[in-house]
């Protein structure tokens, strides 16, 4: 029996020596980066965000526009009225910067370069949303958060858009002068790049900042990058500002559309949407979100057609409004900004809840015509409906899963992720699943990188945030550099850092060795004797390093579960004619032996003994019991309900009358 279809089984998780230590003692270090400013090197009590590591300069701008068609997207109602609506659509762009971004006077004329606060303004109340999301006093929230309040993001405000290939090389090999330095085109390529398009979306708790980190390092190495903001009630807290006349207005949408407002939001004249799950239903997840990526893409093609003028007319994020920058879209020559990006070659990722509405698009094409791969971030099961009967309806575009090790071990999540790409590789998609060692969910998010002590010592991640950034983004261009075709596909080999990441050879047994007990399953991990091993794989680590040659190998950071094989890529290069790399013959199947797994020729075979005599691997056999599997067995329409660790927790807020339940800590 293939590994792939065993994803509604039990698998055995064993015990091996490679991944037995606290830290990871044959990781790599963090990509090189350009120095911090002095700003964001001052310390405590202020948190700071790293700069990118790729070729470019990183710029953004932050975007909210009346929706096209306005309407309610849920059937959530609160006093008679609809409490979720689609009436604007907020997203933040991240793209690779002209030369001169961040020196001399901004493209506005300005002396000093803005950058976006990573905290949304109005900050203060931003706060407290994460506090109602958390189920904390709001002091407390105020407290937390207020470590971030002048964190900014590693991105200037508004610079052009770049308009040259950057030299082959990287920062560690040429410094952070690369980022000013033009290389050739490659042959039969103009002399001006167009840009790959890659739309993100947040999860549970996030906002179109949250993942900067991520999103800034795919536009240094050559991305326009387009973080929505969701207005569902998934994220802590977002306001949704109204033109205060003609399209936009509250007259207007009330006038001509099915949308309503209390009195409270007609004489505020913005809407305020918090963290919301239904009174009736709290199980009730099923993603709104493709709706607001829909309006975006519009937004999207708009500037790439040259009707970018309109756009910055039409903006909402400007002096005058609510969580606006006084510089707006100051200094922006949207005819740069004609045809520079790929609006119909589009990569779809997402985080947790916001992968599950990758999901959603991939199975639903004759929306999104346009969609060419995605990538879902650790995805959490719960809001995903089993597929629909129609092939139409199911993933037939390349998947790529990267999970966290924390979530790994919740086997019913496991077995969620395991059936996406069984069903991807169904439709003769390739698809390919792996988890980044030593991570915990939050890991692909900018929590770990500005609360990293907290990361560390409360959810037990034994990965450098830093590096686990850097693999997430590693994995996904050399993914995409498979599975796209044309500039999109020069662009990323142009600046890629090639760690082969995806030849690493599938596992043949699922490690076991830092599974938490049942009530921490998905939110933390487990070490034993963890001063100990985290002290000895330090200096193990260091001292592989100083060693000539020191061994390491991609198995050493990265699990592989799935992986299409050489026949699968030429299948699928034949389908969709376009040009691959040679992919290595290696079967995404494993063997049903209780044998240790081999990878790079040593034999990982020993374990540790029990006082007893018995081997740890019998203690650390999962069973069926252990992973929650059964906790959601009510819920008919998706896969999995929550996190094991707060199935306690949702189980009070049923019973609670509240309209929203703030304290619902859900990933």
């Amino acid at each position: 029996m293939s590994f792939i279809e065993r994803q509604t089984t039990q698998l055995t998780r064993k015990h091996s020596a490679i991944g037995g230590t606290g830290k990871i003692p044959n990781a790599k270090k963090p990509r090189s980066r350009p120095p911090k400013s002095l700003r964001d090197r001052i310390g405590f009590p202020f948190a700071h965000l790293p700069p990118s590591s790729g070729p470019y300069s990183v710029g953004s701008m932050v975007i909210e526009v009346p929706a096209e068609s306005p309407r309610p997207i849920s059937h959530i109602k609160r006093d008679g009225k609809h409490l979720l609506r689609l009436e604007t659509v907020l997203f933040t762009l991240y793209y690779p910067a002209a030369f001169g971004t961040g020196t001399g006077r901004d493209p506005a004329g300005y002396k000093k370069w803005s950058r976006e606060t990573w905290l949304p303004r109005p900050r203060l109340e931003t706060a407290k949303g994460y506090a109602r999301f958390a189920g904390i006093p709001g002091w407390m929230g105020e407290a937390i958060f207020g470590t971030t309040a002048f964190t900014k993001l590693p991105a200037f405000r508004n610079p052009a858009p770049a308009n040259h290939w950057p030299p082959e090389g990287n920062t560690k090999r040429n410094g952070q002068k690369i980022k000013n330095q033009q290389g050739e085109p490659p042959e039969g390529h103009p002399e001006e790049p167009k840009f790959p398009l890659l739309i993100f979306s947040h999860g549970l708790g996030g906002t179109r900042t949250c993942y900067s980190t991520m999103c800034t390092e795919f536009a240094s190495y050559g991305f326009v990058v387009c973080a929505v903001e969701h207005r569902d009630g998934s994220g802590p807290r977002t306001f949704v500002n109204h033109a205060k006349e003609g399209d936009g207005s509250l007259q207007n949408l009330e006038k001509q559309n099915n949308v309503e407002h209390t009195d409270e939001e007609r004489k505020r004249g913005v809407d305020k949407v918090d963290y919301i799950f239904p009174k009736g239903n709290p199980k009730d997840t099923a993603p709104h979100n493709e709706k607001g990526i829909e309006e975006a893409y519009r937004v999207l093609r708009d500037i790439s057609e040259g009707r970018g003028e309109e756009v910055a007319r039409s903006n909402l994020r400007r002096k005058g409004y609510v969580g606006a920058s006084s510089r707006g879209l100051e200094g922006i020559d949207w005819s740069r900004w004609k045809d520079r990006f790929h609006v119909d070659k589009i990569t779809m990722a997402g985080h947790s809840f916001g992968a599950a509405t990758v999901v959603e698009v991939l199975r639903n094409t004759d929306r999104f015509k346009n969609v060419q791969a995605g990538i879902i971030y650790d995805i959490w099961g719960a809001p995903i409906k089993p597929p629909e009967d129609d092939p139409a309806h199911r993933i037939h575009l390349p998947l790529l899963g990267i999970n966290s090790e924390a979530f790994m071990y919740w086997q019913a999540n496991f077995d969620a992720a395991m059936s996406l790409m069984k069903e991807a590789k169904e439709q003769e998609a390739p698809a390919v699943l792996c988890t980044v060692r030593g991570s915990v969910h939050i890991n692909q998010s900018d929590f770990s990188v500005l609360y990293s002590n907290i990361t560390s010592f409360f959810f037990k991640a034994t990965v450098h945030p830093q590096r686990a950034i850097d693999l997430n983004i590693s994995a996904s261009l050399e993914f995409l550099r498979e599975v796209t075709s044309g500039a999109g596909k020069s662009i990323i080999m142009r600046c890629l850092t090639d760690e082969e990441l995806l030849k690493t050879q599938p596992l043949e047994q699922m490690p076991n060795d830092h599974k938490p007990n049942d009530e921490w399953i998905a939110a933390r991990l487990k070490i034993k004797h963890e001063f100990r091993t985290r002290l000895a794989s330090g200096i193990q680590r260091k001292m592989k390093r100083q060693l000539k040659n020191g061994s390491h190998s991609p198995g050493d950071e990265v699990w592989m579960h799935v992986r299409p094989n050489k026949e699968e890529m030429k299948n699928w290069r034949m389908k969709s004619n376009c040009d691959f790399d040679d992919y290595e013959d290696n079967t995404i199947e494993t063997g049903d032996s209780d044998t240790a797994v081999e990878q790079d020729g040593r034999d990982t075979s020993e374990r540790d003994t029990g006082v007893d005599g018995g081997s740890e691997e019998d203690e650390n056999r999962v069973a069926p019991a252990d992973t929650g599997d059964a906790l959601m067995a009510g819920t008919q329409d998706t896969w999995l309900g929550m996190l094991p660790a707060l199935q306690k927790e949702q189980s009070s807020s049923e019973e609670s009358s509240s309209e929203q339940c703030p304290s619902i800590s859900r990933r």
